[in-house]
């Protein structure tokens, strides 16, 4: 209860419904717009499923394939993330990862349009639901590459990432990479 969410674009696609296991077993996969209707801690979940692969130097580390389809460890380290969260910040953790979520989610992004053959880079405005995924996914990037060759958890790891960025701290991956991308849209325009 008592959960704000500052910004209006994010507002409509950031579910706060109360509830008491987060997983919907994608019934709302065919819904148009379906992803409104799933609740933000679920999504985060869900991200924390497939964060890719992280190249640290000379090695790829595929991360994904060891948490696909693990749900319910992930619910139990997300679930201690949010304990640590609470611990460390002294604030709801839902409400720092609204907060992280508003602080990583960019604005405009670069895509490139072709005139004549020729390739430009053009600034374009995020859409509220991809500007969503987008913070998520680097929160959950930013938590695994933390906690790769290193003795923290994957919980201590997350913790760290959403606290740093619900402060808006540049050293959270998400913060970070929204500052580099409105960057290279800005000079594009």
């Amino acid at each position: 209860s008592n959960l704000k969410i500052s910004d209006p674009g994010l507002q409509a696609y950031i579910n706060l419904k109360p509830l008491i296991v987060p997983h919907t077993g994608g019934r709302n996969a065919k819904v148009r717009f379906g992803k409104r209707k799933t609740h933000l801690v679920e999504r985060l979940i869900n991200k924390m499923m497939v964060t890719g692969h992280y190249s640290g130097g000379k090695k790829h580390y595929f991360t994904s394939g060891r948490n696909t389809g693990k749900k319910a460890m992930l619910m139990q380290i997300v679930e201690e993330a949010f304990e640590l969260v609470e611990k460390k910040i002294k604030k709801n953790p839902v409400q720092a990862l609204i907060e992280a979520v508003e602080n990583g989610a960019p604005r405009a992004e670069i895509t490139s349009v072709e005139f004549g053959g020729v390739r430009h880079p053009v600034c374009v405005d995020s859409s509220p639901k991809r500007r969503l995924d987008l913070a998520l996914g680097l929160l959950a990037k930013g938590a695994m590459k933390r906690s790769l060759k290193n003795k923290a958890s994957l919980a201590q790891c997350l913790a760290e990432e959403i606290s740093l960025a619900s402060q808006n701290d540049p050293k959270a991956l998400a913060v970070e990479k929204r500052a580099i991308l409105e960057k290279q849209a800005e000079s594009s325009r």
